[in-house]
């Protein structure tokens, strides 16, 4: 709940994605006996976000909305971004929607900082 309403956080295909695949990786890791790993500490990363989405949608930075790349604006028909620190440099990319009722943050994807960096357009 966030001031009265309840909150959603749903992922797109693309962002659904990288979280299973995330998801295989730490199963078979934990199957080997691994018990930490990079993918590990980014899959905890992700779930710990996801959870404090579901308390407060504006946790992360509000992107500018001259910086949100046509990528996200056309494919998911949003004029508001916002960008959430993950483990390892990864960013989790999500949008608010909602009504009277619910609020629904819409992670739009799931992105490593090289990636992140280039679909936002900076250079190095």
């Amino acid at each position: 709940m966030f001031k009265g309403k309840d909150v959603r956080v749903v992922l797109s295909e693309e962002a659904n994605d990288a979280y299973e695949e995330l998801n295989k990786i730490v199963g078979d890791e934990k199957k080997k006996g691994i018990q930490s790993s990079v993918h590990q500490t980014l899959l905890r990363s992700i779930n710990r976000v996801r959870d404090l989405l579901k308390k407060n949608p504006f946790a992360g930075d509000q992107i500018p909305k001259r910086r949100i790349p046509g990528k996200y604006s056309l494919n998911y028909d949003t004029d508001n971004a916002w960008r959430i620190e993950l483990a390892n440099r990864w960013r989790l990319i999500y949008t608010i929607t909602g009504n009277r009722v619910e609020i629904i943050t819409f992670v739009m994807d799931i992105v490593d900082h090289k990636r992140y960096d280039k679909v936002f357009g900076y250079k190095h």
